[in-house]
């Protein structure tokens, strides 16, 4: 059985997200809320997941992220099966995808 988000103290979490106002006010909540390792790890991935999306080989980005191919190669398969919501922020943050192909 796969465990799910949706739970309230997730909802709040996420009002909690959406009424930020600017990067300082993320930096300072999430400083506050999580370490750093967890705000470094969320953010590697998402670079590892912009990496995947413009057709980078595992191995470019193992070397430009430091990520382990474990690593990557979870964040692929996330967003292989996933709902999509990666292409829509890149889309929205005016990252493209490049043509080739991944490992």
């Amino acid at each position: 059985m796969q465990k799910t988000i949706k739970t309230q103290a997730v909802e709040d979490l996420f009002d909690a997200i959406l009424s930020l106002k600017d990067k300082e006010e993320c930096y300072s909540f999430f400083e506050d809320i999580f370490t750093t390792n967890e705000i470094l790890g969320v953010a590697e991935r998402l670079e590892v997941a912009k990496l995947l999306y413009q057709n980078k080989t595992y191995m470019e980005i193992a070397k430009k992220t430091g990520a382990s191919t474990a690593t990557i190669s979870r964040v692929n398969r996330f967003l292989s099966y996933g709902n999509g919501s990666c292409d829509v922020i890149f889309e929205r943050l005016g990252i493209s995808k490049e043509p080739g192909d991944k490992e």
